[in-house]
């Protein structure tokens, strides 16, 4: 910790424990449903009913292509996500939620939500906005329409 209050480390430290301390709640929370937290972010990413190119998805769950066609795999066999050839593009591939991927969702996103408030962690957008305007400063080039589609909604640059 830093002698200087609001150091650059003191933001770094706090943004890695808030995040461990948040994924293990949110694993907990997940494990009653045999999910990971990778699996959510996927669930979450093909929630909004657009499919999504296999490139895109391991982007934004942070998981290498191999990794992530073996969790798509088991979300397969588990009716939750299919994969379909792109229809503008047939060399990718991209991902759906099922009728029961997309069931599971809302389920699965109602218990986070209320494991959340539990936590006293508010349900209002305030925090993800200020998450937003980070990203887009630390990146203002760079993953838009990827923080967009995984539901932040990033300020205009200036």
């Amino acid at each position: 910790m830093s002698d200087v209050p609001g150091a650059p480390a003191d933001l770094l430290r706090s943004l890695t424990r808030a995040e461990r301390l948040l994924s293990r709640r949110l694993a907990a929370v997940l494990a009653d449903d045999d999910l990971t937290t990778e699996a959510w972010r996927v669930l979450c990413l093909l929630a909004d009913g657009q499919g999504h190119p296999m490139s895109e998805v391991s982007a934004e769950a942070s998981l290498p292509p191999g990794t992530l066609t073996k969790l798509v795999d088991q979300l397969v066999d588990r009716n939750l996500v299919f994969r379909r050839i792109d229809p503008l593009d047939r060399r990718r591939i991209r991902a759906y939620l099922t009728a029961r991927g997309r069931r599971e969702h809302a389920r699965v996103d109602e218990r986070v939500r209320t494991s959340l408030a539990e936590a006293g962690i508010p349900a209002d957008t305030a925090l993800l906005d200020h998450l937003a305007d980070l990203i887009a400063r630390l990146d203002p080039a760079g993953r838009r329409d990827n923080a967009e589609a995984a539901g932040l909604r990033l300020p205009t640059p200036r």
